[in-house]
């Protein structure tokens, strides 16, 4: 939502609060970009424009790169527009691409902000391992193409739990914040040649899931040892870890409120 039209947008009657699932290979990022870009919050606020009624500006929970995909993206807007919650869905899916849907829709607080509510997220990356690529997968993993030593990864995940300073996994560019955040819980699961990571968190720094995965794999290909990677996550040095792995193999999974 533009800073400038906040409140114009918060005076109208209701605040609408929606999930969305979105796969994000065709779109750069999710964040409003200006043509010839088209990011999933163009469209969406396109599609919800012609079933509400009004002009739509969205704020989300996140801002996801071009190439990330989300499960559980959350958003809210403003509207006058009278359609029931419960049609809403249906509605704005009709007129939406392929690629976009919206989960379900709720009637929200009037305080209630997509972004400054959230209380939690949860990540999940993943990588495809073995030589031979999968075509089916290109656009919704990393592949790797060796096997990866998943127990000095997930030694690796238990160090992260917990709050630390994630200076070192923070890439350039992100806003001013605080490099400390908390994971409650960093996993991995592997099915077949599909390895999952998953990073549940009070929040994450710009790029931090990525640029975390990028030095992950290094352990597991045998590059940086267990010990390494510690150190690495203590000296606060991004140029020190590894580098930040591709877009399409990264979801937003869930949003807590």
């Amino acid at each position: 939502m533009k800073p400038e039209h906040k409140e114009i947008m918060k005076a109208r009657k209701r605040n609408i609060r929606l999930t969305v699932s979105y796969d994000g290979t065709a779109y750069n990022g999710f964040q409003r970009q200006n043509p010839p870009q088209i990011a999933v919050q163009n469209v969406l606020e396109e599609k919800l424009q012609q079933v509400c009624g009004d002009t739509i500006e969205l704020a989300a929970s996140g801002r996801t790169d071009a190439g990330v995909h989300a499960l559980g993206q959350v958003v809210n807007f403003f509207t006058d527009g009278r359609i029931p919650v419960d049609r809403l869905p249906r509605a704005v899916n009709s007129i939406l691409p392929p690629d976009i849907v919206v989960l379900e829709a709720a009637e929200a607080d009037r305080d209630f902000s997509a972004r400054h509510s959230a209380k939690s997220k949860t990540y999940i990356y993943r990588i495809l391992q073995g030589y031979i690529p999968d075509p089916f997968e290109r656009n919704y993993s990393w592949n790797i193409r060796k096997e990866l030593d998943v127990k000095s990864m997930q030694a690796c995940l238990s160090m992260i739990e917990g709050t630390h300073d994630f200076s070192a996994f923070r890439a350039a560019g992100g806003p001013p914040v605080s490099p400390v955040r908390t994971i409650y819980e960093a996993g991995l699961k592997q099915q077949g040649r599909i390895v999952e990571l998953s990073f549940f968190a009070n929040g994450f720094l710009y790029h931090m899931v990525r640029n975390l995965v990028g030095t992950l794999a290094n352990v597991g290909l045998g590059w940086t040892s267990v010990e390494r990677f510690k150190e690495i996550m203590e000296s606060l040095d991004r140029n020190q870890a590894g580098a930040t792995a591709p877009a399409q193999g990264l979801y937003l999974y869930k949003v807590n409120y």
